[in-house]
């Protein structure tokens, strides 16, 4: 099969699905509680799509070179029954990959049931393992414990290697980095420390609170002597190291440091059905509508490689032209994941 490629000859290769855009966390870069608070307006269930209206998505694209799926949210694990998505995509014929990204807090409950659904994967959320720190990063006062049981519980039933992501932000919880290292540190799960960055508009994002990827492998080799490993697989987004001790593998995610735009094979697809090309994106495409049409998987096919053919975003790559008087409207993260 001919790959689909985009305006750089990009492949389409993943997918990643928000099941809800809801989330039992109010952390400040992605779900301020000052935007997102009791009074904010959810998605009524009929606006989400039906996992059987996702799975038909799933082997469409599937058939278009897609062959890893990523579910995320919101929070992924707050939708009913998420293992029932699961057991459905696992039948789909070239999806040989399916992963979820959760903040851990429902895990613990949930990981062998995922398990025996089919889920390849597991990669949790976590950005301090200073307890005063996670519940400032969170804006949650659950324990941390309950992440780290998660975490546990997704390595016993062989999710594995588990991924934790830490989201490093400069005088929040950047003097964390050590410790989190630390902690991972001869242990089958690997953690990888992304770039603070600019998603969505309410965030308040500034360039000044970013640690560059740079600036943290430093950091980390000063205490234990690293060396970076080559890249496992195209389009992959993190740079990964080891540690020449042996203690087991790091990787760092330098969206804005260092773009990584030109491999990017990537696309998401909202709760609500809308299909977007970047994670910057501040337009989507309705696949929803088409969905609950009479439209026919050809069609939505034909839809989905016009898109994608179409795609020209390089909006990391382009950051530093940008006016920053006048920043773009951008998706919000908790709306199509990160």
């Amino acid at each position: 099969m001919r790959p689909l490629l985009d305006h750089y000859s990009r492949p389409l290769r993943d997918l990643r699905i928000s099941v809800t855009d809801r989330c039992n966390m109010r952390c400040p870069y992605c779900m301020p509680k000052e935007v997102f608070g009791r009074g904010f307006a959810f998605m009524p269930n009929s606006e989400l799509l039906s996992f059987e209206e996702l799975t038909r998505v799933c082997r469409i694209v599937a058939e278009l070179g897609v062959s890893k799926i990523r579910l995320t949210g919101g929070e992924p694990l707050l939708r009913r029954e998420l293992e029932r998505l699961v057991a459905m995509l696992a039948q789909v014929h070239g999806i040989d990959d399916i992963a979820l990204t959760t903040n851990g807090i429902l895990l613990a409950s949930k990981a062998q049931a995922l398990k025996d659904a089919g889920l390849s994967r597991v990669t949790v959320s976590l950005d301090a393992l200073d307890e005063r720190v996670f519940h400032s990063m969170s804006d949650t006062r659950l324990p941390l414990a309950r992440i780290l049981e998660g975490i546990d519980a997704a390595d016993a039933v062989g999710l594995s290697p588990v991924k934790i992501n830490m989201v490093v932000r400069r005088g929040v919880n950047d003097d964390c980095v050590l410790d989190m290292a630390e902690y991972f540190r001869n242990s089958s799960r690997t953690l990888r420390f992304i770039e603070y960055m600019d998603v969505g508009t309410t965030n308040e994002w500034k360039l000044d609170e970013v640690v560059p990827a740079a600036q943290i492998v430093e950091m980390i080799g000063a205490r234990w002597p690293l060396q970076a490993l080559p890249v496992s697989r195209d389009g992959e987004v993190a740079s990964r190291y080891r540690y020449l001790d042996g203690a087991g593998e790091i990787g760092f995610i330098h969206s804005v440091s260092e773009p990584f735009c030109s491999g990017c094979t990537r696309a998401r697809m909202s709760a609500d059905g809308k299909l977007y090309t970047c994670l910057f994106a501040s337009e989507g495409h309705d696949l929803r509508a088409r969905v609950r049409s009479d439209a026919s998987d050809e069609e939505l096919g034909s839809y989905v490689r016009e898109i994608w053919r179409a795609r020209s975003d390089r909006y990391s790559a382009e950051r530093a032209q940008l006016n920053p008087t006048m920043p773009p409207k951008r998706v919000e993260m908790s709306y199509i994941g990160g």
